[in-house]
């Protein structure tokens, strides 16, 4: 039992600092790791309601509030009124798209920056583990509502 609390401290440090160091990373463009989050799912999946943000990062709703509110503000994301009013979309904008690849370089030369001294093999496992375990995870969240 021990052993697992060990585990859950270190993988909370972890992210604690991980998030720390992407903050620094990001400071240069008045960013935050939240706010990059959001930007960078929508990179990746195009425009998302507010809520399904919300549920993808497993962020709660008000903080997902003022972290769009900003983005909005810093012209990085527009709220476009989805068919039903209560339901907006989320999109980048020009300005985001324009200044992504700035950001993600950033963000890429931490990341090397913080795995240059683990091996590669190592790297690999890792990623494979935390694959299967937020698989394992989401599925059992699915089977829970």
């Amino acid at each position: 039992m021990k052993d697992l609390h060990i585990l859950f401290h270190g993988i909370h440090q972890l992210a604690r600092e991980l998030t720390k160091e992407l903050n620094v990373a990001l400071q240069p463009f008045n960013l935050y790791s939240s706010q990059w989050s959001v930007i960078y799912v929508l990179k990746q999946k195009g425009s998302l309601t507010q809520t399904e943000l919300s549920e993808y990062l497993s962020v709660e709703k008000p903080p997902m509030t003022r972290t769009i509110q900003k983005l909005v503000a810093s012209g990085y994301v527009n709220q476009i009124q989805g068919s039903d009013k209560r339901t907006k979309k989320i999109e980048l904008t020009k300005k985001a798209w324009e200044m992504y690849p700035v950001w993600e370089e950033a963000v890429l030369q931490m990341n090397k920056r913080l795995v240059e001294t683990f091996p590669k093999e190592s790297q690999q496992e890792l990623a494979k583990l935390l694959a299967e375990w937020t698989g394992q995870i989401a599925a059992r969240g699915k089977n829970n509502e």
